[in-house]
């Protein structure tokens, strides 16, 4: 009968007590739901296997709306991530459905006799929410399970936090930690796994005291990584957020003028126009990251930096993609010490699922298309950055007389007094303007005009000349520190995203944060125009540096007797 009754993809209503006729499965799948859960009691017409739902009676009719099994919330959480595990069909047999048992076992439990509208898994989803909205501690998380145990002695609760943070990993929300060497060399991961000590500077890979190895194997330092491709997929598992990843191809701008989304600008577009089976299938994931330091411990007398990885994804609307919910945590590097130059080290694993998602994809069901099976890619457009970590993510200094990586190796800079100063920004301006002939910039006429565009060519034709460098912070290093050549300009490494077969092609690679510009700059004129001491950029070095250049004689400092004067200027509200 069951068979007569499938549809066009092979699937039909499970009647289990688990999926109650509101979830479809094969057929192989439904026999082994029946044979682990057992077949709904009150199922007694079979309504959606050929039986008249008008011969039976009304009581005795049931619909899974019907309130007659009021399921838990949590229900329709692991059917869409049962369901939309694509890689094995056979979401009930053993082998594949095995990890989700303590699941189910936790959504079956009462959490307290006579207590049937909550379960345990229920509660304790809330609780680890409550957790973390809160800053609880793990200790005080602890303490609150005793309290409850104590208070309720029937009530199914976990022991402990790492007994409800086990259970929650098998919802898809754990995390990989990988061992990183103390000197940022490399990570203990894949062919490096199993190693006792650094491939690179064979420093030990566990803490040590007194040249011994402490009781516990504790390593220097711990990755934690957060896999890319069960947190897209979960994207996909619900109607919702499914359609909402469709919304960028929906509502593009047809106005060249108008840019409301990235969908809308150039740098999108060049990129679908190089990569069309890519862009063809509109649900593949456009991706941005951002990376930066901060002070985990909110005490900035400790010296510590700690750097989270943070994907979005830019298929969403423009007022969901940097919503909290929807940010992606991908690494957290531990400090102390900021990665720099290292970055490289601890992006592998990230870009290595990358380079799997955009080569080869993953199977994915589209809970917004009838859950039919897709094979989702991802791709990063670029980055968002302040200066410094640009630099540790592109490769390109930020320092010296070549920092702009715009003008590359064109950047006007000169030495002045206890720094690097960058000029020849008339050269943005028209051609016929008035500036473009003032002398009171650095006492010379400015013709100049804008720096080119550098090609991917020749970009990639700069970093052939970049030689390798031995990654790591080692002691050792400092007396070997490699000096750059003049024809590596002010590359320090060839980055690690060009391993992305993309990345090279793409025009924006790195985006600059303007919230740090913007406030920088700001407190910069106002510091300036107010006179502040300690913010103005009109110092006592900067007056000199004029009379060296031999411009604005009427700023240069002068002595009064045994005092030095420094002229009040007209852009000061003094």
């Amino acid at each position: 009968m069951a068979k007569a009754h499938v549809n066009d993809r092979g699937f039909i209503r499970c009647p289990c007590n688990i999926c109650i006729n509101n979830a479809q499965h094969q057929l192989e799948v439904l026999e082994t739901h029946i044979h682990r859960f057992g077949f709904m009691s009150d199922y007694n017409e079979w309504i959606y296997y050929g039986e008249n739902v008008y011969a039976a009676s009304s009581s005795n009719v049931l619909h899974p709306n019907s309130g007659v099994h009021d399921r838990d919330e949590m229900f329709e959480v692991l059917e869409d991530i049962i369901s939309n595990d694509a890689e094995v069909d056979q979401l009930g047999s053993q082998s594949s459905n095995v990890q989700y048992d303590d699941l189910f076992t936790a959504l079956n439990s009462e959490l307290y006799p006579g207590v049937s509208s909550f379960s345990s898994l229920n509660f304790l989803v809330k609780l680890m929410h409550l957790k973390v909205m809160n800053k609880w501690t793990n200790k005080s998380f602890d303490e609150l399970l005793k309290l409850l145990k104590l208070a309720f002695p029937k009530m199914d609760l976990v022991e402990s936090h790492y007994e409800a943070k086990k259970l929650m990993t098998k919802m898809g929300l754990g995390y990989q930690s990988i061992h990183v060497c103390k000197n940022d060399c490399a990570l203990f991961w894949n062919e490096n796994s199993m190693s006792e000590t650094c491939p690179v500077c064979f420093e030990s890979r566990w803490k040590m005291q007194a040249g011994r190895r402490t009781g516990k194997n504790v390593p220097h330092k711990v990755l934690r990584y957060f896999p890319l491709a069960p947190r897209l997929k979960r994207l996909f598992a619900t109607s919702k957020t499914a359609k909402l990843m469709r919304w960028h191809q929906a509502v593009k701008s047809t106005d060249d003028n108008v840019m409301r989304h990235p969908v809308d600008g150039r740098a999108w577009k060049d990129f679908d126009s190089k990569h069309i089976e890519f862009a063809d299938d509109v649900r593949n994931v456009r991706l941005g990251l951002a990376a930066d330091g901060f002070n985990p411990f909110n005490n900035m007398s400790i010296s510590y930096s700690m750097w989270p990885v943070v994907l979005t994804t830019y298929n969403l609307p423009p007022w969901l993609c940097m919503k909290p919910e929807y940010l992606m945590l991908s690494l957290l590097i531990p400090g102390p010490q900021s990665p720099g130059k290292d970055m490289d080290v601890f992006l592998r694993p990230l870009i290595e699922e990358l380079k799997e998602l955009w080569e080869n994809g993953i199977d994915t069901r589209d809970a917004g298309n009838d859950r039919k099976v897709f094979k989702m890619r991802a791709a990063p457009l670029w980055t968002v950055n302040d200066f410094p970590a640009r630099s540790s993510l592109s490769g390109w200094s930020g320092q010296g007389y070549k920092a702009c990586p715009t003008c590359n190796e064109n950047t006007p800079s000169m030495r002045v007094i206890g720094k690097t100063a960058y000029f020849g920004h008339r050269r943005f301006l028209l051609s016929t303007h008035r500036w473009r002939s003032n002398l009171d910039f650095d006492g010379h006429t400015d013709r100049k005009r804008p720096p080119h565009r550098f090609s991917s060519v020749d970009i990639m034709d700069q970093l052939r000349r970049v030689k390798t460098t031995i990654p790591g912070k080692h002691p050792n290093y400092e007396e070997v520190k490699r000096k750059r050549g003049d024809d590596e300009l002010n590359w320090r490494k060839k980055s690690i995203f060009y391993e992305l077969p993309y990345w090279a092609e793409i025009e924006l690679k790195h985006n600059l944060d303007v919230v740090h510009i913007e406030k920088n700059i700001c407190d910069s004129l106002l510091g300036t125009l107010m006179g502040d001491p300690h913010k103005s950029k009109d110092t006592d070095n900067a007056r000199r540096d004029l009379q060296n250049l031999g411009i604005r004689s009427e700023l240069h400092l002068y002595e009064d007797g045994n005092k030095l004067m420094k002229p009040a200027a007209e852009y000061t509200f003094s």
